[in-house]
C-alpha cells in the first residue's frame, strides 16, 4: 500500500495540468511595503501598508483614520513621490496636512461637487454624484499611473452609499493598484472592498492628553487590525493584534471634526 506522500504524489501529478500544486499551498510571498512614519503602526504591519493594494483605514469621525492618512502621504511626499487625495466631500484641508508634513506641491487634490443642472442643454443627461465622480477620478489617476499613493476620502459618506459600490469596481481597483505599484488608501465608516483589501484597520480615538489642566497637548488613538490578506491571524487567536498612538493636537485634522 502507497505511503501517504506518494499517494499524493501521483494525485498532483494527475492533476498538473489543470491544477497545478493543487494540494500544496502557494508559498507565502514577501510584500512591498511603505511606511506610514508611525512607528507603532508599522510595527503592527510589520513595515506599513502595502504598496500595489488597497488598505482600508475605518472608524468614525476624528477616529485618527485621517491622520494616519496624512502621515502616510507625509512620508510619500517627503520621498518627493507624487500623491494623490480625491476628496469626495470637501473635507480635505490642506492647512492642517500642510502642517502634518505633507508637501502640497507633491499632491493632486480632486475636489468633487454637486453637479449644476445646464438649463440651455437640450439634452437630458445623468448628472453625476459627488461619490460617483469620486470613483469615476479614481480609476483615471490609477489607469494614467504615475502616482506613489491615491487616498480615496470616503469619510463623509453614508455607510448605504459606500455599501452599493460594486465588488468589481474594487477588484478593477485592486489590480490597477497592483499594475501601477501605487498605495490606494480608502478612508471610510466601514470597510467597503471587503475582500478586495490587503488591509483593513479600524481606528479608535482615545483620551485627550492635556497640560496643566488646561493645554490640550495632542490625541490618543488606537489601531486594530480586522484583516490582512498577506498576514492572516493565526488560527486560535480570538482577536486580531492592538496598537495604540498618540499625535499632537495639530494632527487631529479633519476638517469636520
Amino acid at each position: 500500500m502507497p505511503s501517504a506522500a506518494l499517494l499524493r504524489l501521483e494525485i498532483e501529478r494527475s492533476l498538473a495540468h489543470r491544477f497545478p500544486a493543487a494540494l500544496t499551498p502557494a508559498l507565502r510571498t514577501i510584500r512591498e511595503v511603505a511606511a506610514t512614519g508611525i512607528a507603532k503602526v508599522d510595527e503592527l504591519l510589520e513595515g506599513g501598508l502595502p504598496v500595489g493594494a488597497i488598505s482600508e483605514l475605518t472608524g468614525p469621525q476624528s477616529s485618527g483614520r485621517t491622520s494616519l492618512a496624512l502621515a502616510f502621504l507625509a512620508r510619500r511626499t517627503a520621498e518627493g513621490r507624487v500623491c494623490a487625495w480625491v476628496d469626495v466631500n470637501d473635507a480635505f484641508d490642506p492647512e492642517s496636512a500642510a502642517a502634518n508634513g505633507v508637501v502640497l506641491r507633491q499632491v493632486l487634490w480632486v475636489r468633487c461637487r454637486e453637479a449644476e443642472a445646464n438649463a440651455k442643454s437640450k439634452v437630458r443627461e445623468r448628472p453625476w454624484t459627488r461619490l460617483d465622480q469620486a470613483m469615476r477620478a479614481t480609476d483615471l489617476l490609477l489607469q494614467a499611473g504615475g502616482f506613489a499613493a491615491i487616498v480615496l476620502d470616503l469619510g463623509s459618506t453614508a455607510r448605504e452609499h459606500g455599501n452599493r459600490i460594486p465588488a468589481a469596481t474594487w477588484f478593477r481597483f485592486r489590480q490597477a493598484a497592483n499594475r501601477c505599484r501605487c498605495s490606494l488608501v480608502v478612508l471610510g465608516k466601514a470597510a467597503y472592498a471587503q475582500s478586495g483589501a490587503a488591509v483593513v484597520l479600524e481606528c479608535a480615538r482615545g483620551q485627550a492628553r492635556i497640560a496643566g489642566g488646561t493645554v490640550l497637548r495632542g490625541f490618543e488613538y488606537t489601531v486594530l487590525r480586522k484583516c490582512e490578506r498577506f498576514t492572516p491571524v493565526e488560527i486560535g487567536t480570538r482577536k486580531p493584534p492592538v496598537s495604540a498612538w498618540a499625535a499632537p493636537a495639530a494632527w487631529d485634522a479633519e476638517k469636520h471634526a
